[in-house]
């Protein structure tokens, strides 16, 4: 989960790139990247509700 975490802020070493292709399954990391992006999306809908709802927005 480490690995795709870092991928969403874009920042890996090459040698951690390496390691993490050699050991880590596509599918647990497509797996990884939905839920991510799920959540991402979740906490961003949340956020804007709750600057609407306080009347910040206004």
């Amino acid at each position: 989960m480490r690995a795709v975490a870092w991928s969403f802020f874009g920042i890996r070493r090459g040698a951690d790139y390496e390691k993490d292709v050699a050991r880590l399954n596509p599918v647990h990391v497509i797996i990884g990247g939905v839920i991510g992006a799920l959540l991402f999306v979740l906490v961003l809908v949340l956020l804007v509700q709750w600057v609407i709802g306080s009347g910040v927005a206004a």
